[in-house]
């Protein structure tokens, strides 16, 4: 992925004239240009029901109560940061971008400061999660308005869990147990799914928190000291090369968010880390999704947590943000269509479409009475709770985006299992978080 190196700043909007709540009282759209289009730009929802609502009831009633008309374009999450970088160098492009992990530091000079709408929707729905302002915020001002967070767990096989003695809903609780779980389902021809391939997702979401969990971190606490090449990082690596032989899906390294997906539905692997989606899937078409025995999939999927290790246990969920785009021609009629889209009439009907795969960006909707549905979908309701974000120890600000969209973490793994020398890797990955921390 390129990065914008630089960018024309617009560093003030225009105010929210007369707010939401003027407009619902009303009952009177506001008077923007006639024909007035916005354009967002977002990924295509591992959820499609989600995109069809937006699509359709959403975008007519849009049009309805602010007299504007929607343009929804859906793209590979994959490709969001090169439109992006694409669409600021060369000045126009859509008016919101959607973008995912902590990207939106990446182009902090180049979008609308959008702090009017994010204190209200934090205020009014029972304040942000860490995550969410981690990545839509600089520290001084709002730069993107959260726009929800993908919990990430394991989904994994009931039924080949107990059969090599993880009955009654249990799942490994260390790294070593996971591991030899998987040595034993791999001899069955059941791996484990992961991937390590520059893919936005799930390979972040993996190899992040298992670097946590052996005790090893990109930086101290000042944001700048790099102090990657540690005893713990090296033991992390040695593990993983083991751990990936003798328990995974070697073709993992080329996969990217959709393989795992795929693997897991067809019977080809045992678990993986992702967010509802397969199980989401498998409820759509339960005909479809069936188990060796003829039974429907659905019924022999649960969820966990990652394990813990020598540090800890920790998780990284995948945070969404919407940018305002400092070049847009739009912007007063973008920043109405922010409010009234988190408004939580609205909002809450595209929640309810996600079936638990993406959590609000604020707390009050871990009280939602869809979590009381499906007690699969538990494990999601509180998931994000639980985060740390890229950059750790230190904030996740833009230099940590950078290595994120650079995969070094992610890369340190995989030049470990594809044969260097753990040291080596380390060593690697240390001299190239140095370039952009130092």
């Amino acid at each position: 992925m390129t990065t914008v190196t630089r960018r024309h700043v617009l560093k003030s909007g225009t105010a929210l004239a007369g707010g939401m709540a003027g407009i619902l009282a009303t009952g009177r759209a506001p008077a923007f240009a006639q024909g007035t289009t916005v354009h967002w730009l977002r990924w295509t929802d591992f959820v499609p029901a989600s995109d069809q609502l937006l699509r359709n009831e959403i975008a007519k009633e849009g049009e309805k109560a602010l007299g504007i008309k929607l343009n929804i374009e859906t793209i590979n999450a994959n490709d969001i940061q090169a439109r992006v970088t694409s669409a600021i160098q060369s000045g126009s492009g859509p008016d919101i971008v959607c973008v995912l992990n902590n990207w939106g530091q990446l182009y902090g000079e180049s979008v609308i400061d959008v702090s009017d709408i994010a204190e209200e929707l934090g205020k009014g729905q029972g304040g942000f999660y860490e995550t969410s302002r981690a990545v839509a915020n600089d520290g001084k001002k709002w730069i993107a308005v959260p726009w929800c967070i993908v919990g990430l767990q394991i989904a994994y096989r009931k039924s080949w869990f107990a059969e090599i003695g993880y009955t009654d809903g249990k799942f490994p609780q260390t790294w070593e147990e996971y591991r030899e779980a998987g040595k034993k389902l791999k001899a069955k021809g059941r791996p484990i799914g992961q991937t390590l391939g520059h893919t936005f997702g799930d390979a972040p979401a993996f190899t992040y928190p298992y670097l946590w969990s052996w005790g090893g971190k990109e930086v101290e606490a000042d944001g700048k000291t790099v102090v990657l090449n540690s005893p713990a990082t090296v033991e992390s690596v040695k593990f993983m090369v083991a751990f990936w032989k003798d328990a995974h899906d070697e073709g993992g390294l080329a996969w990217d968010d959709s393989n795992n997906n795929r693997a897991f539905l067809s019977g080809t692997c045992s678990a993986t880390l992702n967010g509802a989606s397969i199980y989401i899937e498998s409820l759509r078409k339960p005909d479809t999704y069936k188990t060796e025995a003829g039974g429907q999939l659905k019924d022999d999927i649960l969820h966990a947590a990652l394990p813990k290790g020598p540090g800890g246990q920790f998780s990284y969920h995948v945070p969404f943000s919407n940018l305002l785009m400092g070049y847009s021609k739009n912007q007063d009629a973008a920043k109405k269509f922010l409010g009234w889209i988190h408004s939580r009439d609205v909002y809450d009907k595209w929640f309810v479409s996600q079936k638990g795969f993406s959590v609000g960006p604020t707390t009050d909707w871990e009280k939602h009475k869809l979590w009381g549905d499906d007690p699969i979908m538990l494990p999601y309701k509180q998931a994000a709770r639980t985060g740390r974000f890229a950059g750790y120890q230190g904030p996740s600000t833009r230099k940590a985006a950078e290595v994120v969209t650079k995969y070094i973490i992610i890369d340190m793994y995989a030049k470990a299992v594809q044969g260097m020398p753990a040291e080596d890797a380390v060593k690697w990955a240390e001299a190239e978080l140095t370039k952009v921390y130092v």
